[in-house]
């Protein structure tokens, strides 16, 4: 004889009332998921058209452009502005980064080289920024991001320029100097270092850490505080530490959570960089200007006349016009001993007219003026 309780009750253990509801809830889940399926497939066709349409209209010395980065940075964030929960701005943005990406693919894939090795944060940015469908290459170095970008090898290419913790990538700027190279975009990606081992590691006894020398930077003070007499040794990149540790049973790596994944390592310690922001902004390279997508950002490099007054001649047409800038850094000029370059960000575009009139201040006192390039502000 059966209870009233057991008659309730299903083979899953739960109770015909509960299976019932969440039956009615399952079936509208995958009511909405053919009606999304349905939508991205006819957002796909209508990028197709757009395709159509560029080469029907394009004219013969002139390539067919398909990526636009003011175009997506307005999409983007029209979709933040529409969004109402509860999932989040950011990551509502990411869903339609991918759908974006896919739909970009089906016109032409875009072609991204990054500083590598595979498994770093500036791949992690490559894929931020441009979804999972663009076709994406590692470079060794800086030097080769920019020249696989000037002879038409890529699209893109995607370098580091500045972390937070621990200051401006010089050598990102100093290329800047001699390449025609236009800046197309930036990405903010929030830095999160890792403690992993290997499946060999004995954990007891590292005696060993490997990461790139800005990352050991990062993590110096959690360092101090539990391995102390551990050593530190800085390799080209966290990828390559990570890769390290594969054979070596006292060593461990610091890295992102992408080596881990690309290397099949276990992440032993989360997010023990030492500032809880740590972040690091990269910059999009390419060859063509951007128009403006309303909220922007423009890069400028200024080589400055060696006389009295100087930096306030530089700085005074942009308090004078009301243009925000958002940081200045200092290089040492290639044409001469103790000549100066300045690289300035502000807000704004060079199509404005507030900014198009600073710039013709500052020509008139600068040895050379050069805009790098005007951008959608990072999005993310």
């Amino acid at each position: 004889m059966t209870s009233d309780n057991s008659k309730n009750s299903t083979v899953s253990g739960m109770s015909s009332e509960e299976e019932a509801k969440l039956t009615v809830l399952r079936d509208g889940i995958d009511d909405i998921d053919k009606k999304i399926a349905l939508l991205i497939n006819n957002r796909a066709q209508l990028a197709q058209e757009v395709a159509a349409v560029k080469h029907q209209f394009k004219s013969d010395d002139e390539p067919v452009v398909f990526y636009r980065p003011e175009r997506e940075a307005q999409v983007l964030r029209k979709i933040m502005d529409l969004n109402e929960g509860p999932l989040n701005d950011e990551e509502m943005a990411r869903l339609f980064r991918e759908i974006m990406s896919a739909c970009l693919a089906l016109e032409r894939p875009v072609s991204v080289a990054y500083l590598g090795p595979e498994g770093t944060f500036t791949q992690q940015a490559a894929l931020k920024h441009f979804g999972h469908s663009a076709r994406t290459s590692s470079m060794p170095a800086i030097d080769d991001v920019f020249r696989e970008v000037e002879s038409g090898s890529v699209n893109y290419g995607v370098v580091p320029v500045e972390n937070s913790t621990e200051g401006v990538i010089n050598h990102t700027l100093d290329n800047f100097m001699t390449s025609g190279l236009k800046i197309c975009g930036e990405v903010e990606l929030r830095i999160h270092q890792n403690l992993m081992v290997s499946d060999v590691t004995k954990i007891d006894s590292i005696t060993r850490v490997y990461s790139h020398a800005q990352s050991l930077a990062q993590c110096r003070k959690w360092l101090d505080a539990y391995y102390p007499h551990v050593e530190r040794v800085a390799v080209n990149s966290n990828s390559e530490a990570a890769r390290r540790i594969k054979g070596e049973w006292n060593s461990a790596a610091i890295a992102g959570e992408l080596a881990a994944h690309q290397y099949g390592l276990h992440i032993l310690n989360e997010k023990i960089e030492d500032q809880p922001d740590n972040s690091t902004r990269f910059l999009i390279i390419g060859s063509e200007p951007v128009p403006i997508s309303g909220d922007d950002k423009t890069s400028i490099m200024v080589a400055m006349k060696n006389q009295p007054g100087a930096l306030h001649s530089l700085l005074q047409p942009f308090h004078q016009h009301n243009i925000d800038l958002t940081r200045i850094e200092t290089r040492p000029s290639k044409t001469g001993a103790w000549n100066y370059v300045f690289f300035i960000d502000f807000n704004g575009h060079i199509s404005d007219y507030s900014v198009k009139e600073a710039l013709k201040v500052i020509d008139l006192h600068a040895a050379d003026v050069k805009v790098l390039g005007s951008y959608p502000r990072a999005v993310l």
